[in-house]
C-alpha cells in the first residue's frame, strides 16, 4: 500500500518529533512568503487573499505528503527506529549531577575571564613602560 505506515508502533516519537521540527519550518516559510506576496504587483487586490491562501495550502500538502513518504522509506524509518532505540540506552544524569556540572563551567568561565584580565593589565603595563602604549 502506497499509505501505509512502514513498521507502525516502531520509532514513534523520533518520527513524530522530526515531522514537528520539518513542519515548523515549512510553516515559517510559509508566513514569510505570504508577507512577500502582498508586494506582486500582477495579483489583483480582491484576489491577494486567494492566491496566500491557495499557496499556504499548497505548500503545506506539498511538503506534508514529501515528509510522509520520505520518513516511511524503510531505509530512513529504519534508521528512525534505531535512534530511537539507542536514546533510549543513554544514561542521563541526574539534576544533582547536572547542577554539579553548571557550577563546575560557572566557575572556570569567572576564573579563566579574572585571570585573562589580570593578563591583559599586565601586558597594557608592561606596553605602557616600553612605550608602545601611550597614557
Amino acid at each position: 500500500m502506497a499509505l501505509s505506515i512502514y513498521k507502525p508502533g516502531q520509532g514513534y516519537y523520533t518520527r513524530m518529533l522530526t515531522a514537528v521540527g520539518v513542519g515548523v519550518i515549512v510553516l515559517s516559510g510559509v508566513a514569510w512568503f505570504w508577507e512577500k506576496m502582498t508586494a506582486i504587483e500582477a495579483i489583483p487586490d480582491d484576489q491577494e487573499l486567494f492566491y496566500q491562501a491557495g499557496m499556504a495550502v499548497g505548500v503545506i500538502a506539498f511538503f506534508g505528503a514529501l515528509v510522509f513518504f520520505i520518513l516511511n522509506k524503510p531505509r530512513i524509518a529504519d534508521f528512525m527506529i534505531a535512534t530511537e532505540a539507542e536514546m533510549k540506552k543513554v544514561n542521563w544524569p541526574s539534576k544533582k549531577e547536572i547542577i554539579g556540572s553548571t557550577w563546575v563551567v560557572i566557575c572556570g568561565t569567572a576564573f579563566m575571564a579574572i585571570l585573562l584580565f589580570l593578563i591583559n593589565i599586565g601586558f597594557a603595563d608592561l606596553f605602557r613602560r616600553i612605550g608602545v602604549l601611550e597614557g
